[in-house]
């Protein structure tokens, strides 16, 4: 054993698994030695909101007990994490909804079901990682813990929601996170940090929500996985995905997404969408995406450029989007004045601006009104749909442009303009959030580096229900076009 934290940084957690099952390696030592990544690496990242060393050494003890006894562990035994701070709970741990002051002390008393799945699994917890205010931006900033750094340039942004967790599964301080997703907060991180993110379809990994169960779905909420190799992923995905009565859209399908990464593509119709039909996208990452998606070609399927259109800007597609979600703003808000916090009447300056705006138009929206955003909705859903009558994937770019600058505020935003067109730039630039109102798996997976050294997202879209596909095609790609070289040069 005695393996040492550069031996650690940037192994795969299927690795991590193996070598604990056989003994190799020791839970207590792969924790150790995260724990020392973390602190040498994360004063710059600022991925870390919460670090729970005391329950992960624990934890990680009892595991290595169990594997010397012989005890039969689970896929991911002993191998360390990181869970996102947000919706997401752990019994004891602080929850700041996203870097909210007036949360910086509140703690919950119950778990997610991320927690639940990954530590039924063996995975070991070591703390919670930094997301912007209430999850309502694709980038991660805010006054509590201020912004995630990018490991690829320290002066630009990680992306968001999830962008604690992606900075560090890019780093190489833990080799996988959760990420969750309502319009693209596991993919657009992972864009901008060049790792793989994996939405599944609605319904694939549990949603449970309370006081209100079916408040996943307008638009659809996912949790899921942030990793540096689509076999992590797929490991990961395996332990997620499952029914559970708790989730009234739940899915009782068997899985095998690692048996998925076997499956050839070769004779599969890939569509190609540059611009999905209406969106401004970056010079640089057009140029990234359109040479990466024939690697696809390279693996035996056939690429096919094709028309997208949803006959509304992008511009009406962002507004519809913010207006739909509008509603879960406000009731999150109503959820907190029953914890006895009311963040609009006595901690206005906690919110951005942007959210005061989209909570705001929550409270005034009518029943009309939705019934108008679902109806675009449908338009939307119909769209997609119509290309898988013909092809077995749809490919965009992830994101409309590569990472930002940080501002020094607490309110880093994305581009308001690209290619002399103008975008909101809470989340305008992202090519994501259709696919959080259409209930299709998707994926962020590296396409390349602009010529500053900045990762670039490619999104692959499934058909709903087929996961398995994403994962196919991604393994496919991966296999052509490895990316694990990217990492770690800027490491300490």
């Amino acid at each position: 054993m005695n393996h040492t934290s550069p031996e650690i940084a940037f192994m795969s957690a299927a690795q991590m698994a193996e070598l604990v099952r056989h003994r190799k390696i020791s839970p207590v030592e792969l924790v150790e030695a995260c724990i020392d990544l973390i602190e040498r690496r994360d004063p710059e990242l600022n991925a870390f909101t919460f670090k729970g060393y005391d329950d992960a050494r624990r934890v990680a003890r009892e595991a290595e007990d169990a594997v010397m006894k012989g005890v039969e562990v689970g896929p991911l035994h002993g191998v360390p994490t990181a869970m996102k701070d947000l919706y997401d709970f752990k019994p004891g741990w602080v929850s700041t909804y996203g870097g909210i002051p007036a949360f910086a002390r509140f703690v919950a008393n119950f778990s997610c079901l991320w927690v639940e799945r990954m530590e039924r699994a063996g995975a070991i917890i070591l703390g919670k990682t930094n997301s912007p205010v209430m999850g309502m931006r694709a980038t991660t900033d805010n006054p509590l813990f201020g912004p995630t750094r990018n490991p690829f340039d320290l002066t630009r942004n990680a992306g968001g929601s999830s962008g604690g967790s992606a900075a560090a599964v890019a780093d190489g301080l833990v080799p996988f996170a959760e990420g969750s997703d309502a319009g693209g907060s596991i993919r657009i991180p992972a864009a901008w940090c060049g790792i793989y993110g994996f939405k599944s379809s609605a319904g694939r990994v549990p949603t449970v929500i309370r006081p209100n169960g079916f408040g996943g779905f307008n638009p659809f909420l996912h949790e899921g996985m942030m990793t540096r190799s689509v076999r992590d992923a797929a490991l990961g995905l395996q332990v997620l995905s499952g029914y559970d009565p708790r989730d009234p859209m739940s899915i009782d399908q068997p899985t095998d997404f690692l048996a998925d990464m076997e499956r050839s593509i070769r004779g599969w119709r890939i569509a190609y969408s540059p611009d999905f039909g209406a969106y401004p996208v970056d010079d640089q990452v057009a140029e990234r995406v359109a040479e990466a998606v024939r690697a696809f070609e390279e693996a035996g399927a056939t690429v096919e450029e094709v028309d997208i259109d949803f006959t509304y800007s992008h511009t009406e597609l962002t507004d519809m989007f913010s207006r739909l979600i509008s509603t879960r703003n406000a009731e999150v808000v109503e959820n907190f004045k029953a914890q006895g916090v009311d963040l609009v009447a006595d901690h206005p300056e906690q919110i951005p601006p942007e959210l005061h705006e989209l909570i705001a138009a929550g409270y005034r929206v009518s029943a009309l009104d939705l019934a108008r955003e679902q109806r675009m909705r449908t338009q939307i859903f119909d769209t997609i749909q119509s290309v898988f009558s013909t092809y077995d994937l749809l490919i965009t770019p992830t994101a409309a442009t590569a990472a930002v600058p940080n501002a020094t505020d607490g309110l880093t935003r994305g581009v308001t303009e690209i290619k002399g067109e103008k975008v909101s730039p809470v989340f305008g630039w992202c090519l994501t959030y259709l696919i959080n109102l259409t209930g299709h798996p998707a994926a962020s997976i590296p396409a390349g580096l602009t010529r500053e050294g900045l990762p670039v997202g490619m999104q692959i879209i499934g058909r709903r229900r087929n996961d398995g596909d994403v994962i196919a095609a991604s393994a496919a790609f991966e296999a052509v076009r490895p990316w694990q070289q990217i990492y770690g040069k800027n490491s300490a």
